[in-house]
């Protein structure tokens, strides 16, 4: 029996080009939300280092939210789970973008947390999906408010 490569590889390249047509499809992301995606991608790098001073920089100083944390608090938890963790991977999804003017955004965002650690396994893994608020502080977009919860939980 013969396969008909060629025919395969034409049905392949073709299947390509036609997702690669249909991504394309849609608008393009406009100036703030490209901001806010390297939003996304320097705080998902700055975390992997673990790197607390650079977290904080992209949180505003009038951070506040629902569960009555303020900015030191959020600072408080970075500082406990990168003293807990050896190493820290992400991975993130991001969910939902609505921009407001040039200056403000909610962003819907899932990341998926892997580390690292001295338990019982040597490493601990959750998913926690995130509301979060953002405004412009001149050239930064920074975290005004969030909340979150664990993947399939509530969000508080």
């Amino acid at each position: 029996m013969m396969v008909n490569t060629t025919g395969n590889t034409l049905r392949l390249m073709l299947c390509a080009t036609l997702c690669c047509g249909l991504m394309a499809c849609g608008d393009p992301p406009t100036p703030p939300e490209e901001a806010v995606r390297a939003w996304v991608a320097e705080g998902q790098r700055l975390a992997a280092e673990k790197d607390r001073n650079g977290l904080m920089d992209l949180i505003s100083p009038a951070y506040t939210d629902a569960r009555g944390n303020e900015r030191n608090d959020i600072e408080n938890m970075f500082r406990v789970y990168f003293l807990r963790q050896h190493s820290i991977k992400l991975l993130t999804s991001i969910e939902d973008i609505r921009v407001f003017g040039d200056d403000a955004a909610e962003l819907d965002l899932t990341v998926g947390m892997a580390a690292a650690n001295e338990g019982t396994f040597g490493f601990s893994a959750d998913a926690y999906n995130f509301e979060m608020e953002l405004v412009r502080d001149g050239d930064n977009w920074l975290l005004l408010s969030g909340r979150w919860g664990e993947v399939g939980g509530e969000i508080h």
